[in-house]
């Protein structure tokens, strides 16, 4: 899904750029903006499922319209039969009343799979910065954290809930999972955008994560110092794991693990390190993840210990 909003992000922002040059350069008119109307499907019980005012504000610049949003519940959309049939499984969905007008400034999203079409709509899909997954099960009070082990900004993540736990600031009522992104096909095998040393280092991962969790997060504190350094055997010494158990089952149970993350991944459409999916339903970025009450230490400005790093993701 990576891919699908990085192409529709930047079709916004030439659409501003655009705008910009051409209120540089064309004498000042008072001229109304054409109207931009929008339904918004929003989740009912989540936040992080409505109204994103910023992808509703470039979509408006893009299009050189105003936008004309209206905002309804899911629960809400068997009201309308132009509404039926939609696929409501992440939230918010954004649909844009077709015109003539708005269906030309769409052909590329349209042409590239960003965006698809009904009779009535322009829908967008999983196209904000975070969301409800509305049709998961709930998992009360779990956060997954979804890494490339290699990923300068997952590691960061990690070191947060390293320096918490450290800091005895990590809530007793709550977990974490670590996730790993990985692509795999049966014909090609593995894929990491960091090379096989990552994807490597996922499977090594997954196994100490199961057969020595007490030493899990002291492993990643000690890894995470070097994380692409090829010395990871006397991380696992350091950290109190047993190497050759660890190795002795890389290449069958190993494998057979990494493979299910591949397929979690892919179930969520989750491609960006770090991302968080709280309670196997919400997906949220660090600054809105410590928002909520327990993973406050995930604001950088609140977290000390924790070396700095630029914004971004993998």
């Amino acid at each position: 899904m990576k891919k699908i909003y990085v192409l529709l992000a930047a079709l916004v922002i030439a659409g501003v750029a655009v705008a910009a040059t051409a209120q540089k350069n064309t004498p000042a008119k008072t001229q109304a903006k054409p109207k931009a109307e929008m339904i918004v499907v929003e989740s009912d019980d989540y936040a992080a499922g409505k109204e994103d005012e910023l992808l509703t504000q470039g979509l408006g610049q893009f299009l050189e319209a105003e936008p004309e949003v209206k905002r309804i519940s899911v629960s809400q959309v068997t009201n309308d039969p132009k509404l039926k049939g939609l696929d409501y499984s992440f939230l918010p969905l954004y649909l844009i009343k077709k015109t003539k007008a708005i269906r030309a400034k769409m052909e590329q999203p349209l042409q590239y799979g960003a965006a698809q079409e009904t009779d009535d709509f322009i829908v967008l899909a999983h196209q904000t910065r975070q969301g409800v997954y509305n049709n998961k099960p709930a998992k009360p009070g779990v956060m997954e954290l979804f890494v490339m082990s290699q990923c300068p900004y997952g590691v960061r993540a990690e070191d947060f809930i390293i320096q918490a736990k450290k800091n005895g600031t990590f809530p007793k009522d709550k977990t974490v999972r670590v996730r790993y992104i990985v692509n795999y096909t049966a014909d090609r095998g593995f894929d990491s955008l960091h090379g096989s040393g990552e994807w490597e280092e996922n499977v090594r991962q997954l196994l100490i994560a199961k057969y020595y969790p007490e030493q899990f997060w002291k492993y990643l504190e000690i890894r995470n110092k070097d994380y692409r350094s090829s010395r990871w055997d006397k991380a696992m010494e350091e950290a109190g794991i047993n190497v050759k158990k660890i190795m002795k089952k890389f290449d069958s149970e190993g494998l057979e693990l990494l493979k299910e993350e591949a397929k979690y991944a892919k179930e969520f459409g989750v491609s960006a390190s770090p991302t968080l999916l709280w309670e196997g339903k919400v997906q949220v970025g660090l600054d809105t993840a410590s928002q909520i009450p327990g993973f406050e230490f995930f604001n950088p400005n609140a977290a000390s210990g924790v070396p700095a790093a630029p914004s971004g993701s993998c």
